[in-house]
């Protein structure tokens, strides 16, 4: 499995499987992604602006995730505590195919991730999610994220969660 970054080509492919995840949250009882939040043109910006990258498995798209390496203004107030204060990666809209679900490649995924920001040299990631979106609080768990506190993003508040990578 490869993680790159995603080509305007691929937009309807991620789109797709963003719908897919919109609708599994939906069904899951939860309130995120239910208000017309992600939609093809958060994608197109997420290309635009170099955030998209796409998990392939034998060319086939499998997952999506938009990485910024940057900051997040959300990320600048938080009710609770950063565990690092340097740099770091987010990741927002993750999104797995429903043709793989049930796999791991969410984890996957998210091992991906950190081996991109050794790469980059950045060695904190941090991520948002909704209260109720127990399958990602599952994720983050089982990948040792720590629970940080509380931020606000679209609205709305969000469990933060940071993970410090050690170099080796």
């Amino acid at each position: 499995m490869i993680l790159r970054k995603a080509a305007y080509s691929t937009l309807p492919v991620i789109w797709n499987i963003l719908q897919q995840a919109i609708e599994q949250r939906k069904q899951d009882g939860s309130e995120q992604w239910q208000n017309g939040y992600p939609n093809e043109q958060t994608v197109d910006e997420d290309i635009s602006n170099g955030y998209a990258y796409v998990l392939t498995d034998d060319d086939v798209i499998i997952a999506y995730a938009a990485i910024i390496f940057g900051v997040e203004p959300a990320y600048e107030e938080i009710i609770g505590k950063w565990l690092s204060n340097g740099d770091y990666a987010v990741v927002h809209r993750v999104a797995v195919s429903n043709a793989v679900k049930g796999k791991g490649i969410a984890t996957h995924l998210f091992k991906a991730i950190e081996d991109l920001c050794m790469e980059q040299k950045v060695y904190s990631i941090k991520v948002d999610t909704n209260f109720d979106n127990i399958p990602m609080l599952r994720i983050l768990d089982k990948l040792n994220y720590t629970y940080c506190g509380e931020i606000f993003f679209c609205g709305a508040a969000r469990k933060a969660y940071e993970k410090v990578i050690i170099p080796f």
